[in-house]
């Protein structure tokens, strides 16, 4: 799949940067990323630019000219994101947050500051207004904002889970 991005991106690129616009081998380009793509935000970029190529053959008008280039830039842009070398792991899970990180975040707060007491009881307050049962909330969801809550003020109480 990579080598055909590669191809494709090369060909779109030329295509592009040609002195006259030849817009019937760019709709076929076009038309061939549709059928054969497996991914689906190229394919949808692709089948969107389509229609601009078509109405562009053999029409002398400005507009439908820039329309389909800005069309084939969002195609080119779509196979530039895919075929760009990724850094770090690969398709490595997300850090498992900690017992506080994940109080701090139902309460809305920073999670890299030092909190005041007063602080966490003034988030406290202020998520619990929506979180209330009375409010529209469900029960659950005030019984974990106050968990929550006691994390933060009490930490070395609650071991990580």
């Amino acid at each position: 799949m990579m080598e055909r991005l590669e191809t494709w991106k090369l060909a779109l690129e030329r295509l592009r940067s040609a002195e006259s616009a030849d817009w019937v081998e760019t709709g076929r380009l076009v038309a061939e990323i549709v059928r054969m793509s497996s991914d689906t935000m190229l394919r949808q970029a692709a089948e969107q630019a389509l229609p601009v190529l078509r109405q562009a053959v053999d029409n002398d008008d400005h507009s439908v000219t820039l329309a389909a280039q800005r069309r084939i830039g969002v195609v080119l842009e779509v196979i530039l994101g895919l075929t760009a070398p990724r850094f770090g792991r690969r398709n490595a899970l997300p850090k498992k947050l900690s017992t506080e990180e994940r109080a701090r975040r139902t309460l809305g707060l920073p999670l890299a500051v030092q909190l005041t007491f007063e602080d966490i009881n003034q988030a406290y307050r202020r998520a619990a207004k929506g979180m209330h049962p009375d409010q529209g909330g469900t029960a659950q969801a005030f019984i974990d904002l106050a968990a929550a809550r006691d994390i933060l003020i009490h930490p070395g109480a609650h071991k990580d889970a």
